[in-house]
C-alpha cells in the first residue's frame, strides 16, 4: 500500500517536516515549481513532500535547507517526543495543525508591523469572520 493511504496516513514527523517546507517556501515567495526546479524534481513531488505523503530523504532535506538558507534543524522545530507519541496513538493534532496558505503566512508576516491596537482590531475581525463562517456552514 502506498504511503499516506489507509487508516494510518502519513507519519506525524513527515507531516510536520512537509508543513515546515511549505511554510518556508511560501514565506520566501517560491511556488512548488520553483522549488522543484531547484531540486531537480517535479512540482507533484514537492506536493507529496509537503503533505507528508512521501518522506523527504536526508540528502534532499539537506538540499532544501541549503536552497532556503536555513539550518536543517529548522524543519524539526516545534516537535517533541510527547507530541509524536500522542499523534501516533491518535491523540490531538499539533497546535499549529492548520493548512498553511499564502494568506495565513502573509498575515503572520505582516501582523508585527501593525501597532498593538491594529493587531487587536485585526484579530477581532479574523475571529468574527471565522465565527461567521461556521454559522453559515451550519
Amino acid at each position: 500500500m502506498a504511503r499516506g493511504k489507509g487508516e494510518e496516513g502519513p507519519h506525524p514527523v513527515d507531516r510536520h517536516v512537509g508543513r515546515r517546507v511549505c511554510e518556508k517556501r511560501l514565506a520566501l515567495g517560491y511556488n512548488q515549481s520553483d522549488l522543484g526546479r531547484a531540486l531537480g524534481l517535479t512540482f507533484q513531488q514537492i506536493q507529496k513532500y509537503e503533505k507528508g505523503a512521501n518522506r523527504i530523504s536526508a540528502s534532499k532535506l539537506w538540499d532544501i535547507a541549503r536552497f532556503f538558507k536555513v539550518d536543517i534543524g529548522y524543519f524539526f522545530e516545534g516537535l517533541s517526543g510527547a507530541q509524536i507519541a500522542g499523534m501516533a496513538e491518535g491523540g490531538a493534532a499539533y497546535e499549529h495543525d492548520y493548512p498553511a496558505t499564502r494568506y495565513t503566512i502573509e498575515i503572520g508576516r505582516l501582523a508585527p508591523q501593525l501597532s498593538t491596537r491594529q493587531q487587536k482590531l485585526a484579530l477581532e475581525l479574523i475571529r468574527e469572520l471565522a465565527d461567521g463562517g461556521e454559522d453559515e456552514a451550519a
